[in-house]
């Protein structure tokens, strides 16, 4: 027989299980991985650098291109710094309804994991069944801010606009029948809340289903028990947080352990892992969607019996009611200032973190009392978790890369920014 040697393998960052523009340089022996380099700096914005060349709130767009799946939460992380900095307090139904957009936006992040994750393992019907509840998800973002993805939101001192009273409802066509658009409209006759609500009503019974096509199935245990374990000890030495730390046994969640806005008022638990591998780490995020669907639940209950302000009113930071605006050139300038020139915030620095579907986000602002950031630091947790895929590729398999690949649900946006 022919003696194997080491040789070097590129994997990615075309591989359709690279997950963005990851290029790992792999040193194998036979199929078993020796060595794992990742190579990072393909998808360079200069995100950092531009936010500090940017009055205050004309950086919250970029936040949403970080991790282009997490969207509103990358904007909390970097609007509640800016809170920090100003010292200003948001109102209560402002705060319920970022919290539930929160949990709204890690339950797409965690559809979009699974589904990808499903599918580079090998199955497909996951994938599918996935997008069917995003579609429902991306209307809420789009009735509250137009956009499926982008949405800027949340702004400093509460969030753009209240939530609608009507949901957009689809049309019949050559390709839709009227009985298949009264199906799909069944659950739009109301408010974007009886919306949200009537989700979370069947929601749970979806997550049965992909539990159903994986927990128990064979296949998917076999690709995943045993793969990528990390030790609790390990997780801590190398900056893991959110999924990837719990599922190394470590009950670490900053909306149970420092909680901001509203979490300390809702009811949820906090999943854990026991083994650190691939499969702990898939239980832990199927989990954490039946415990966001639980509190978006308490969030809808509270936002139907309790009206009120959803922005600070100030106008130093909030912009003019769109009837002033008609009646008032004052206004009207007022509104022009504010989203050009900014605001100025008091000199000082703070860091705010989060816990984001993928793990801590912080967000690190260096104020000098002018309109815009001296500095601004983004603590991805994707990067630290990126870092760590050396350690947990060493010993398997050239197919097992992918599964480890997938189980840290790394985005590149906020990896290289």
């Amino acid at each position: 027989m022919p003696e194997i040697r080491n040789y070097t393998l590129n994997f990615g960052p075309q591989h359709p299980a690279a997950h963005g523009v990851l290029r790992l340089v792999l040193e194998l022996d036979g199929e078993v991985i020796q060595r794992a380099d990742p190579h990072i700096g393909l998808l360079h914005r200069g995100t950092e650098k531009l936010a500090e060349s940017k009055p205050f709130n004309q950086s919250i767009g970029y936040m949403d291109r970080l991790d282009y799946v997490s969207m509103m939460c990358n904007e909390h992380g970097y609007v509640l710094a800016i809170e920090k900095l100003l010292g200003v307090d948001v109102p209560e139904r402002a705060q319920y309804i970022r919290v539930m957009f929160d949990e709204i936006t890690r339950i797409l992040n965690h559809l979009m994991w699974l589904g990808a994750h499903a599918l580079d393992i090998g199955a497909m019907t996951v994938f599918l069944y996935c997008f069917r509840e995003r579609e429902d998800l991306m209307d809420c973002y789009e009735s509250v801010s137009g956009a499926r993805m982008h949405a800027t939101y949340y702004r400093p001192g509460g969030v753009a606009r209240d939530l609608p009273l009507s949901m957009p409802k689809y049309d019949a066509s050559k390709y839709r029948s009227q009985k298949d658009v009264a199906s799909l409209n069944r659950a739009r006759q109301g408010s974007l809340l009886d919306f949200i609500e009537d989700f979370t009503s069947r929601f749970p019974a979806c997550v049965d289903e992909y539990e159903t096509l994986l927990t128990d199935n064979r296949i998917w245990k076999q690709r995943t028990v045993g793969i990528g374990v990390v030790s609790p000890e390990r997780a801590l030495q190398l900056g893991f947080s959110g999924p990837m730390l719990r599922g190394s046994g470590i009950e670490w969640d900053l909306r149970k352990k420092q909680p901001y806005e509203k979490y300390g008022c809702l009811d949820f638990e906090v999943p854990v892992g026991v083994n650190g591998d691939c499969y702990d780490r898939y239980l832990v995020r199927v989990e954490e969607m039946r415990q966001s669907n639980k509190i978006i639940r308490q969030c809808v209950q509270w936002l139907k019996s309790h009206q009120g302000s959803v922005m600070l009113d100030d106008h130093k930071v909030s912009p003019p009611r769109r009837a002033e605006m008609k009646e008032s050139m004052e206004a009207l300038i007022h509104h022009f200032k504010l989203f050009s020139e900014g605001y100025c915030v008091p000199a000082g620095e703070v860091y705010s973190a989060i816990e984001h579907p993928k793990g801590e986000f912080g967000v690190y602002l260096i104020s000098d009392g002018a309109n815009k950031p001296y500095r601004v630091k983004v603590r991805a947790p994707g990067f630290a978790h990126l870092s760590s895929i050396d350690e947990m590729v060493r010993g398997h398999m050239l197919a097992d890369v992918v599964s480890i690949i997938g189980t840290q649900d790394i985005v590149f946006g906020e990896i290289d920014r």
